[in-house]
């Protein structure tokens, strides 16, 4: 059983759907008490960067989920859910993430279009768990304006637009993607397929 974190984010069902088709089941939760047991966490998100950080905050579901990711259970965060776990975003730059890794979300160069959004191919740094199976030749599907810069040690695979970028980070249970896994067709079940075995 994955447990969904749902603060409103319009990609939670694609993300419920992705994992029914691996015949994963889900559960969606949007308070701390209901993160109690969970053996392992999805945050998905879409949208702005103090939309995220005000819902955890609300729900009172930061310090729950901050317990259970240092406490080793095993979590992947998709798109703002990565960004998330950062100290602080250029977005929302009054508001303080979930400070698990240090440094800061930054805007992507005015110099590209923004949104960055499509597919893209992955640079892959270092060996990765979630990243097994997949090759430089599989493309994920991006939508975000505001990344993590690249060369943090945590950071396993990224990706260039006007930057390089963190795509993928990964430390001990941590896992995250910048790009959206449930809308990236075979590569992106594929990795999901991968946190759901390694969540096991």
């Amino acid at each position: 059983m994955i447990t969904l974190i749902d603060y409103g984010a319009g990609n939670v069902p694609s993300v419920e759907r992705a994992l029914a088709r691996l015949g994963v089941a889900t559960k969606r939760v949007s308070s701390a008490a209901e993160l109690a047991g969970a053996r392992a966490i999805i945050l998905p998100g879409v949208g702005h960067y103090r939309a995220i950080i005000r819902a955890l905050e609300e729900n009172n579901l930061r310090a729950g989920l901050i317990e259970a990711i240092t406490s080793g259970v095993p979590f992947l965060g998709i798109c703002l859910g990565l960004q998330a776990l950062y100290s602080r975003s250029e977005e929302a730059p009054s508001l303080t993430g979930m400070k698990l890794f240090p440094g800061s979300v930054a805007a992507l160069p005015f110099s590209v279009k923004l949104p960055h959004m499509g597919w893209n191919r992955l640079s892959i740094a270092q060996s990765s768990r979630l990243l097994e199976g997949i090759t430089k030749s599989d493309y994920f599907y991006f939508a975000h304006s505001f990344a993590v810069q690249a060369g943090s040690k945590e950071v396993v695979a990224t990706c260039e637009h006007g930057t390089k970028f963190a795509a993928v980070i990964e430390q001990e249970s941590i896992f995250a993607t910048q790009f959206h896994p449930e809308k990236s067709g075979a590569a992106g079940a594929r990795l999901l397929e991968n946190f759901v075995r390694l969540a096991a």
